[in-house]
């Protein structure tokens, strides 16, 4: 098996004791191991980063095996963020995420492509956390749990959704969730569309809905935790007065 493509690298650890394993994010691939001799070295640990993106060049013996790769780097990659540490923190959590929510070999395009304007919004502090919040969207719709916003559940009007059912992912209207408020979750007017502005609490908001998903129907199933790196990004955002 080998295939040659754009990747991001989600991690990379040490193996032996001048290489390491890398977990990459391709389009048509999916989510893949592979071993980069010479990993370690000084040269190439920058594009090793969380969130470097590279030419990967792959190999392996059989689809079974943990493959090699080459790679090159493409751009400046996450090096252009070091001076932002929430940003920094908002990468590493959605690298965390990606990794732990993607299943192996298994193409998902649409999650490449959200990691991709993710990667791209960083550099706009105003904006990447609320993309932060659709990424995680688009990861849940990608596996096949995406959110139901489209009309209320219970009346199925398309105005005045302000909540979501945190059992079916489903919009519930003001009307129809009153008596239940209390048992809702808060649906941001940010992901209903485009021209919606952000208020406070927000970001929260959206991070408590895609959260809860996450946790139900991904890492709950595999016996995991929501990741640390995301749990610390929430703790940097709430230090930093943006939720």
């Amino acid at each position: 098996m080998e295939f040659h493509e754009e990747a991001f690298v989600l991690s990379a650890r040490a193996h032996g004791d001048t290489g390491v394993v890398v977990d990459l994010l391709t389009e048509t691939h999916g989510r893949h191991a592979a071993y980069v001799a010479g990993g370690a070295s000084r040269r190439m640990k920058p594009f090793l980063q969380a969130g470097a993106r590279v030419i990967a060049d792959y190999r392996a013996r059989t689809s079974d095996h943990l493959g090699s790769a080459r790679l090159e780097p493409v751009g400046e990659g996450p090096s252009g963020l070091f001076d932002d540490a929430l940003a920094l923190a908002g990468l590493a959590a959605a690298a965390s995420v990606a990794q732990g929510a993607l299943p192996e070999r298994e193409a998902h395009p649409g999650a490449f492509f959200a990691f991709e304007a993710l990667m791209g919004a960083f550099a706009i502090p105003d904006i990447w956390p609320a993309i932060f919040v659709r990424f995680e969207a688009g990861l849940l719709e990608d596996l096949g749990f995406g959110l139901d916003l489209g009309s209320c559940a219970v009346t199925g009007t398309v105005d005045d959704l302000i909540w979501v059912s945190p059992r079916t992912g489903r919009a519930v209207s003001s009307d129809a969730g009153r008596p239940y408020a209390d048992k809702l979750l808060k649906l941001p007017p940010f992901l209903l569309g485009a021209q919606a502005g952000l208020a406070d609490g927000d970001v929260g908001a959206g991070l408590d809905l895609t959260g809860h998903f996450l946790e139900q129907f991904v890492f709950h199933p595999q016996n995991r935790p929501l990741p640390p790196a995301r749990v610390w990004l929430i703790d940097k955002l709430r230090d930093a007065g943006r939720l």
